[in-house]
């Protein structure tokens, strides 16, 4: 289920705001509090624990990074109980004026993977769409 968005600031502006894990909440739909982001994130294998939902039915959330590649690349998997875990790549890609930034989820295990291609992608594309505009804002805010 991919989304791409142009954004017109440099992929190192971009990766700023990728890199600092206490963003998450800023552009990530659904992303609510952020309780921790373990030290040296985005390194393989870090994590941010954050809330998903609204009060008072919250989903304690964590999600891992899976590969990190400054500046061009950041995979994460993120776990909410109980309908399982995703994988996101979010990839960007220099382009005159700015950065093409493209994200990929997909569910990779519980329930969700149960549901078709086509449910899966009208619930995240427009939620991804969403969230890579929010991503947008902030960049932009930022530089």
């Amino acid at each position: 289920m991919e989304v791409d968005r142009f954004v017109p600031a440099e992929p190192a502006k971009v990766w700023q705001v990728l890199s600092d894990g206490w963003n998450y909440p800023l552009w990530v739909v659904g992303a609510t509090h952020m309780r921790a982001v373990d030290e040296g994130f985005p390194a393989v294998g870090t994590r941010l624990h954050h809330s998903v939902g609204a009060w008072p039915l919250l989903i304690q959330d964590r999600t891992e990074v899976v590969a990190s590649e400054p500046r061009s690349l950041l995979e994460l998997t993120a776990h909410a109980w109980p309908s399982g875990a995703a994988r996101i790549r979010i990839t960007l890609r220099p382009e005159p004026g700015g950065t093409r930034v493209v994200m990929d989820e997909h569910a990779e295990s519980g329930p969700a993977t149960l549901l078709p291609d086509l449910v899966q992608q009208a619930l995240l594309v427009p939620r991804n769409k969403e969230s890579l505009a929010r991503l947008d804002a902030v960049v932009r805010k930022r530089s």
